[in-house]
C-alpha cells in the first residue's frame, strides 16, 4: 500500500489529489487499486507518506499501535470501512482457531545464534581454520563452541543440550541432534596446538575490519588454584595463592587487546610459593608484551 499523487487541470484551475492505492494481481498482471482519496496532502512532507500508508494498512488489519492514536489515520480508516472497502482479495480459506487450545513444542532460540553466525562469517573464521587444515566437521564444531561462548557459555558436557534449544541446526544446515560432548572435547585437542596461528590470523582480520590502533593494549591476569597438594598431577604447578589460603596455586592466564578487541590468551606457569606477587605480575606482563610484539607486531 502506498500514496500516489495525481494532478488534474480544469479550465484555469489545477487540482492536486492524493490516492491511497495498493498493488493487486490480476489475470492481466499487477495492477493498482484505489482504496480511497486522501484529498490534498500537500502540507504533509512527502518523506512521511510511506509511514502514513504503513500505519493505515496496519490499522485496517487490526493491529493496535504502540504509540498514541493518530487522528488522521483513524479518520482515513473510518472512511475506508464505512465505504465497505477491503484490502486485497478476500481469504476463502480463513478458519477459526481456539487460542486457548494452541500448544507450543520445541521452541528454539534463533536471534542470538544467527547474529553470532554472521559475525563468524564476517571475520572469516571458517577460512582461518581451513588454512590450518582443519576438516569441515572440525570447523563446524568450532563454530558451535564459539557461538556457545558468545551467547550462553557452558561446559562442553552441557553444550549439546544448549544446541537443542537453539536453531543452530537450521542456520548451519546440518543435523546436530546426535552431537556429543566427546566430539567437542576432541575438537579442543585439535584447536589447542594451533591456537597461536588462529589468534594471529584473527587479530589481523579484526585490525582490518575494525580499523584498530595497536599503539596500546590492555592487560589482565587471572589466578587459578587447586585445592590440596595435587602431587600426582603434573599440570598443577606450585604458585602464589592470592587468597592467602595456603593452597597450591595453578598457572594464571593473560589476555591483551587493542581497542577492546582481545588479541590473545595464554596459560602461565605459577611461581614457587612465597615469591613476590608484584614481581610475578610484572614478569608476566613483560612476557605478554613480548609475545604480542612477536606475533602481531604491536608497538
Amino acid at each position: 500500500m502506498f500514496i500516489r499523487k495525481t494532478i488534474k487541470r480544469y479550465k484555469d484551475h489545477t487540482y492536486t489529489h492524493h490516492l491511497l492505492v495498493e498493488s493487486v494481481s490480476t489475470s492481466q498482471g499487477p495492477r493498482q487499486r484505489t482504496i480511497c482519496s486522501l484529498g490534498d496532502l500537500s502540507p504533509g512532507p512527502r518523506k512521511k507518506w510511506l509511514g502514513l500508508a504503513s500505519r493505515i494498512e496496519a490499522a485496517l488489519q487490526g493491529q493496535v499501535p504502540l504509540e498514541r492514536p493518530d487522528p488522521l489515520v483513524d479518520d482515513i480508516v473510518s472512511r475506508i470501512r464505512s465505504a465497505g472497502r477491503s484490502l486485497g482479495q478476500p481469504d476463502d480459506d480463513v478458519v477459526a482457531v481456539h487460542t486457548d487450545q494452541v500448544s507450543l513444542e520445541k521452541a528454539r532460540e534463533a536471534g542470538p545464534v544467527h547474529v553470532g553466525h554472521q559475525i563468524w562469517r564476517r571475520l572469516g573464521l571458517g577460512e582461518i581454520l581451513e588454512e590450518i587444515s582443519l576438516s569441515a566437521r572440525a570447523r563446524l564444531l568450532s563454530e558451535v563452541m564459539v557461538l556457545n561462548r558468545l551467547v550462553a557459555p557452558c561446559s562442553e558436557h552441557a553444550m549439546p543440550e544448549w544446541v537443542e534449544r537453539t536453531a543452530l541446526s537450521d542456520i548451519l544446515r546440518v543435523d546436530l541432534s546426535e552431537l556429543s560432548d566427546t566430539a567437542l572435547y576432541r575438537n579442543l585437542d585439535r584447536l589447542h596446538p594451533n591456537r597461536e596461528r588462529i589468534e594471529s590470523a584473527l587479530a589481523q582480520r579484526e585490525k582490518s575490519l575494525f580499523n584498530l590502533d595497536d599503539t596500546y593494549c590492555l592487560y589482565d591476569l587471572t589466578s587459578t588454584y587447586f585445592e590440596g597438594q595435587c602431587k600426582s598431577n603434573p599440570k598443577a604447578q606450585h604458585g602464589y595463592s592470592r587468597e592467602a589460603t595456603g593452597l597450591q596455586a595453578g598457572g594464571g592466564g593473560f589476555g591483551a587487546g587493542s581497542g577492546w578487541i582481545p588479541q590473545g590468551a595464554r596459560g602461565l606457569r605459577g611461581q614457587p610459593s612465597g615469591s613476590c606477587l608484584a614481581r610475578r605480575d610484572a614478569e608476566s606482563a613483560r612476557k605478554a608484551q613480548r609475545s604480542l610484539r612477536r606475533r602481531h607486531g604491536n608497538r
